[in-house]
């Protein structure tokens, strides 16, 4: 087993107009998954959820999807809370239309609460969750609460490990992006991806640990808030984190995540980048 790697939707070199043809050109580029996005709703139709997962298959495509933006697991109140389990099976039957495995969640927002209160709050409404997707006949896509890259929102390292404790079927989806936004660029380099990769092995156990799911790219911060926005590999204005020192690290454990590149318009070639740069560091061991 070995990590695979692919973007986060359709990249701005995508030569098709249709999604369903997204697995294809991957194949080509040399990738091994796509993550398609629901960021602003799940507005996806049957048919076409079926065709890109016909098109996946047929490539050789891992598929996962991202859930809408707006889902906040530390809103207590009942009604936004039903709101929030409607998002989730909702990406969940697309997902289950395309044969996606994983569907990305996020942890939520502080809303002038303390992180504790706010992690209860998630917690409790993350139960809810599963129950619902249990019941709606989900109970075999995993879903992947996300770290967070702004200051005010719920989802450190930390955070997201203890929601996925709640459930032996949840696996982190561990932005290493938005963890070097949100602490203002101190999460870098090969101790911090040491560290990190340490911690998520100590709180869910090697064999949840070895498979997470990831996104990354290089993200621009302020010292106010925290993450601001994604660049591109080829941005030079320093921005971070490496990925070289991770692909090491995942490398020497051979652990078999799954890397969304989320770099801003370029996140095909991106990807490419990071797999070539893993593939590299296997050879070195």
């Amino acid at each position: 087993m070995s990590a695979k790697f692919g973007p986060a939707g359709n990249a701005e070199n995508f030569p098709y107009k249709s999604s369903a043809d997204a697995p294809r050109w991957l194949k080509e580029l040399g990738l091994d998954c796509y993550e398609y996005q629901c960021g602003k709703g799940v507005h996806v139709g049957e048919e076409t959820a079926r065709k890109v997962g016909l098109a996946a298959r047929e490539d050789g495509i891992a598929l996962s999807l991202h859930a809408p933006y707006f889902i906040n697991l530390a809103n207590p109140d009942p009604e936004a809370l039903q709101k929030t389990i409607g998002y989730i099976t909702g990406a969940c039957l697309v997902a289950d239309w395309m044969g996606a495995t994983r569907v990305v969640i996020h942890s939520g927002a502080l809303m002038k609460r303390t992180r504790r209160e706010a992690l209860d709050i998630a917690l409790k409404s993350l139960r809810e969750v599963i129950r619902a997707c249990d019941g709606a006949g989900f109970d075999h896509i995993t879903l992947c609460p996300e770290t967070m890259g702004k200051l005010g929102q719920l989802g450190d390292l930390d955070e997201v490990l203890e929601l996925c404790c709640v459930d032996q079927r949840l696996v982190p989806c561990v932005d290493f992006g938005h963890l070097y936004a949100r602490t203002l660029g101190e999460l870098d380099g090969a101790q911090a991806m040491e560290r990190m990769l340490e911690r998520m092995e100590e709180v869910l156990g090697e064999e949840r640990a070895r498979v997470f799911h990831s996104h990354f790219s290089h993200i621009e911060f302020t010292q106010k808030g925290g993450e601001k926005c994604h660049r591109t590999f080829a941005d030079d204005g320093g921005f971070g984190p490496a990925w070289e020192p991770l692909a090491a690290a995942v490398a020497r454990r051979g652990w078999s995540p799954t890397f969304i590149c989320e770099s801003a318009g370029t996140q095909a070639e991106d990807a490419l980048v990071m797999k070539k740069a893993y593939q590299q560091a296997l050879k070195r061991l």
